[in-house]
């Protein structure tokens, strides 16, 4: 049976406020590869990715412009545009192929300040170990050399709404759930979302409309989010949250900054998600054993900084 709708999260486009700084950062410490730098924009992609970028960076700010969702085929733009429109509520435009660079033609909706595209296609250019009897890593990796963009979290004031949308419209499911108590009908505060088999590609978390909490590049095992932590101390990347498990989605994670602020993280764990699996919920008296499994504490900074 042929795949249908949204596969995964195909791409970040996020401001930055001096591209050297961050090119330094993305490249030296986060070990993406430049495929493409012009007009004040540089294209990246992680060594396991073989689509021309996963992150785009453009000089002029901080935060979070658009993210961008890959469908499985084309036909697919048509049956999410047509439940987007029954729907309501949410603007939706067709964008052109051009629009981004190497990017097909698509959807783009906006919701809470966000702009999200969906697209059937772009450009490729490879994953950097080939895929004829491939090496289980490349031989020249640069710092942390995250191989793969995982998901993001966004922040916004209408968490129930959004989360709506994506299940209703997008065929997203939720694989976790943070509501304010355990009455009947609590307000979401935070919502995980999957498009497959991932705990989560998109979260949405209670904040300020259009603002980024984080984007997060996936690693293969503890060992290389302690690992990738010990250089970003030696670089003196500022962090977050120490390596730690999440409560939520069982990961294992660090979260630091990039030199314009923006929040960053490595992860890995977590466990399998299939659609039939019950939704796990969190309450927000325990949003700290959700974010810091060992220490139970929430960090000043995890609801009070975006960008």
């Amino acid at each position: 049976m042929a795949l249908t709708g949204v596969t995964r999260l195909g791409y970040v486009h996020a401001k930055v406020t001096d591209m050297a700084d961050a090119k330094q950062h993305y490249c030296e410490n986060l070990g993406l590869l430049p495929t493409t730098e012009e007009d004040g924009k540089l294209y990246l992609k992680g060594w396991d990715e073989w689509d021309h970028h996963s992150v785009l960076l453009e000089e002029g700010g901080v935060g979070v412009t658009k993210i961008g969702f890959k469908v499985n085929k084309v036909e697919d733009l048509d049956t999410i545009e047509k439940k987007a429109q029954a729907y309501g509520d949410v603007p939706t435009e067709r964008m052109s192929a051009g629009e981004n660079a190497e990017v097909s033609d698509g959807l783009r909706f906006r919701f809470g300040g966000h702009t999200i595209e969906l697209y059937h296609d772009m450009t490729e250019v490879g994953v950097e170990v080939g895929v004829i009897n491939p090496d289980s890593f490349p031989q020249e990796i640069k710092g942390i050399g995250a191989p793969i963009l995982d998901h993001a979290l966004l922040a916004l004031d209408d968490v129930d709404g959004i989360e709506r949308f994506f299940m209703e419209v997008l065929d997203f499911y939720p694989s976790e759930r943070m509501v304010a108590d355990h009455s009947e009908g609590a307000p979401v505060i935070a919502t995980w979302l999957s498009a497959g088999n991932k705990t989560h590609d998109i979260a949405f978390l209670k904040g300020p409309d259009a603002k980024l909490h984080h984007f997060s590049f996936y690693l293969k095992d503890w060992g290389a989010v302690t690992a990738a932590a010990d250089l970003l101390v030696h670089r003196d990347v500022p962090l977050d949250l120490v390596p730690t498990r999440h409560g939520i989605t069982r990961g294992e994670t660090t979260y630091f900054f990039d030199p314009s602020g923006n929040r960053n993280e490595t992860f890995s764990g977590a466990y399998v998600m299939y659609p039939d699996r019950p939704c796990v919920t969190w309450t927000m008296d325990q949003l700290g054993k959700g974010l810091d499994y060992y220490r139970r504490e929430v960090t000043d900074t995890f609801l009070t900084v975006f960008s």
